[in-house]
This record gives C-alpha cells, structure tokens and sequence, in this order.
C-alpha cells in the first residue's frame, strides 16, 4: 500500500528546505534561514511548524528547553507530491498529457531531451525484466 503523497503550502516548502539544510534545528535557525526571504516573525514560523508536526511533514524531539525539528519526508517524497497533485490537477491525473505538452512546448533542451530518452530506455528495460521474472 502507497502512503499519501504530502501536498505542501508555500510556506511549508519554505520551511521545509530549511529544515532540510540545517536539520536537526529549532525554529530561530529556521527564522534566520528564511530572513533575507520571508519577513517573518518567530510566532509566524513555530504555528507554521507545529501544524507541520501535526501533518506529519516534520518530527520534533526535545533536549531540556530547546525544540528541535527534523523532516518527516524526504525532498523526493515532497517532490513527487507536488507533481503528482499538478498532474491530478491539470491533466486529469494522467502523466502521458503532461509529457506531451512538455515536449511540445520546446522549453526542453537537446540534453534533457537525451536524459529522457535514457531513463525511458532504463525504465523499460527495469519493467520488461520483472516481467521475465514473472513469467
């Protein structure tokens, strides 16, 4: 069974990309990472944080008076989570729209092209030897 791909608010990645930087950390550091981005107060950061702790997206663990806070979610599983509820969004859930209007777009380069093309080769290969090996 898949667990739920997280589908995080603006501010959630924000705080979620410093978390992710300084981790473990208490709320200050991630005040002082966000500063020079978000003009927001210590109040502002710790709610935000705490519902994060409530959602699930982080942990806490405290040492005497200090509360500090690690991610519950990987940056991938975050990542997927944005991408998916875009595509649910946008394309009616379904990838294949969503990769022909990326190539129809032009905004691909000849690199990323060659990268796409490689991991779809890998990636068939991958789903034709678990076939192998059901058979």
């Amino acid at each position: 069974m898949s667990k739920k791909q997280p589908e995080l608010t603006a501010a959630e990645w924000s705080i979620l990309d410093a978390v992710w930087h300084n981790e473990p950390c208490a709320a200050p550091t991630v005040q002082e990472t966000l500063r020079n981005r978000k003009k927001w107060a210590y109040s502002t950061i710790k709610t935000i944080m705490d519902r994060m702790v409530a959602k699930g997206l982080l942990r806490t663990k405290r040492m005497r008076n200090l509360v500090l806070y690690r991610s519950a979610i990987t940056r991938q599983q975050a990542q997927r989570g944005e991408i998916m509820r875009t595509v649910k969004r946008a394309f009616n859930g379904t990838l294949t729209p969503m990769m022909q209007f990326l190539l129809e777009t032009d905004s691909l380069s000849q690199g990323e092209l060659r990268e796409l093309e490689t991991l779809i080769r890998k990636r068939r290969r991958k789903a034709s030897g678990r076939k192998t090996k059901k058979a």
